[in-house]
């Protein structure tokens, strides 16, 4: 096992948070996925919203995160700001519908958390849900898993 697996698997089980590995990139079991690649981590009503592993590895170096005010409303599958990289800008869509209720101010001056943490210090934002009912449009870790390599093989 690669050390900086190895690192993410003793992290995780720190944390209690239960990964499946594919590949290069982590996917965390608890999470749901778009397949816009955004992950979502839901506790009660409210929701944590980042890029995921899959996606900053194929961005590269993040040097700018754009981030939506705090009381902005999100619609899911609509976009609510932008990752730019040194490759690329890629819209961030919301894989939720519901209001912001906080942003990563860290993400201002350390876009790079994006890379280094996706799953953790590079969260982007987290709304308060319209309609928990919006996360049965989402893929649990098996088929977000399934729809990378899918996705990696047409390339």
């Amino acid at each position: 096992m690669a050390p900086t697996m190895l690192w993410a698997s003793r992290a995780a089980s720190y944390l209690r948070i239960s990964m499946f590995h594919r590949g290069f990139s982590t996917v965390l079991k608890d999470l749901k996925y778009a397949d816009s690649h955004e992950w979502v981590k839901v506790n009660g009503n409210s929701a944590t919203i980042g890029i995921t592993d899959h996606a900053q590895d194929h961005l590269g170096d993040v040097v700018y995160v754009e981030i939506p005010e705090v009381g902005a409303a999100v619609k899911q599958g609509d976009s609510f700001g932008a990752v730019e990289s040194v490759k690329a800008t890629s819209d961030v869509n919301s894989p939720v519908s519901g209001k912001v209720v906080e942003v990563n101010e860290e993400l201002s001056s350390s876009p790079a958390l994006v890379n280094s943490s996706p799953y953790e210090g590079g969260w982007i934002i987290k709304v308060e849900m319209n309609d928990a009912g919006e996360l049965k449009n989402l893929m649990d870790s098996e088929e977000y898993s399934k729809f990378c390599e899918e996705e990696d093989s047409k390339h």
